[in-house]
C-alpha cells in the first residue's frame, strides 16, 4: 500500500471514530496546523477536531507527490452536519413533563483539500490541510459518486 492509501485509509477511518490507523502512521508528537482552528495543534486535538465531522464522506484521492520524506494528496469531502434539538413538553400539552429530541440533517457541504504531510522514519511528522468550501458538488457530471465512499 502506497503512503496515499496509507493516509487516505487512515482519515477515512479516523473520520468515523477509529483512530487506530492513525495513531500507527503518526508520530505522537506531530505537529498539525489545522486552518478551522486556525492554529497548530497536537495529535489528541486534532483527534478531537476530527470527531466532530463524523458525517464526512471522502471522495476519490489524487497524488499530486509523493516520495519517501513527503506526500501531497487532493480529495474532496462531504459533510453533512447533524444537530439534536431539544424542546421541552410540559403538561398543559395532553403529554406530561418531558423532553423531546430530535435530529436535524442539514444541507451537505462539500470542500475541496489538500494535505501536505512530512515523514521521518516512516511516521508523520507534520501534516497540514488547506481546504476550501465549494458552492457545488464536485461528483455532479464525473464518473464517480458518493455511495460509493461511504
Amino acid at each position: 500500500m502506497t503512503k496515499a492509501e496509507e493516509f487516505d485509509k487512515a482519515r477515512r477511518l479516523a473520520y468515523k471514530g477509529d483512530f487506530s490507523l492513525v495513531e500507527k502512521l503518526y508520530d505522537p508528537d506531530c505537529k498539525h496546523f489545522d486552518h478551522r482552528a486556525g492554529m497548530e495543534v497536537n495529535l489528541d486535538t486534532q483527534n478531537a477536531i476530527m470527531s466532530a465531522y463524523e458525517n464526512s464522506i471522502f471522495g476519490p484521492f489524487r497524488v499530486i507527490y509523493e516520495n519517501e520524506e513527503f506526500l501531497c494528496i487532493h480529495r474532496y469531502v462531504k459533510w453533512t452536519q447533524q444537530l439534536k434539538t431539544y424542546s421541552y413538553k410540559n403538561a398543559s400539552e395532553g403529554e406530561g413533563p418531558g423532553i423531546q429530541q430530535e435530529l436535524v440533517t442539514k444541507q451537505p457541504i462539500y470542500w475541496t483539500m489538500i494535505s501536505c504531510l512530512e515523514f521521518k522514519n516512516v511516521k508523520i511528522v507534520r501534516h497540514e490541510t488547506a481546504f476550501e468550501v465549494l458552492d457545488y458538488d464536485p461528483s455532479e457530471g464525473e464518473d464517480w459518486n458518493w455511495e460509493d465512499y461511504e
